[in-house]
């Protein structure tokens, strides 16, 4: 059983998982529990593209949803070195800061069990936010990255193995996705939860 109070409880705000990425940086590493040197590298190119969506987040228009919704608190889980994680996390605490839902991050790697009770399709895929109610209680889940950029990771997925493209193929391809939507996918599909 999940102690998503606990979890909450523990969890870090948006700034402080800003923090916490750019002290692994500084530190030569990430918040990944593994020692694997592209990580560090994936980790200091999210961090500026964190930034540079922080900042524009100001600028975007997403409506106050507050009072009609019963989503009273949010997980997110991520991990710094995530590309989808990188170009959403932001988008996601504007608008649930916006939306006045209290939401605290988490580590994927550091809360295997919470992951393990909210994975995509068999996978850890993140990042993905858990909106509880009062009673910390599950109500609903949205993630791992917009419909539309999880259609282009399932295309993919469904080309045969041998002649399938290789992965930073279409990863690049769903940062370029996320270029063009310009993070309006990702708030017109939190917002319909928030209303739901």
């Amino acid at each position: 059983m999940i102690d998503y109070r606990g979890i909450w409880e523990k969890g870090l705000s948006y700034n402080g998982y800003i923090e916490l990425v750019d002290k692994k940086i500084e530190e030569g590493t990430s918040t990944s529990e593994t020692d694997d040197a592209s990580l560090l590298e994936y980790s200091i190119l999210n961090a500026h593209r964190m930034n540079r969506i922080t900042k524009g987040m100001s600028k975007k228009d997403s409506r106050v949803l507050s009072g009609k919704s019963k989503m009273r608190y949010a997980l997110v889980i991520t991990e710094g070195w995530c590309g989808d994680a990188a170009q959403i996390v932001p988008v996601v605490d504007a608008v649930l800061h916006q939306n006045s839902v209290e939401h605290k991050v988490v580590l994927r790697d550091k809360n295997e069990a919470l992951m393990d009770a909210h994975l995509t399709n068999g996978a850890r895929a993140i990042p993905v936010v858990i909106f509880l109610n009062d009673s910390f209680e599950v109500i609903a889940q949205w993630g791992p990255r917009p419909a539309e950029a999880q259609q282009i990771v399932v295309d993919w997925k469904n080309i045969p193995e041998g002649e399938r493209p290789p992965k930073s193929e279409m990863s690049k391809q769903i940062q370029l996705w996320y270029a063009k939507d310009k993070q309006q996918a990702i708030i017109l599909e939190l917002e319909s939860l928030l209303l739901g």
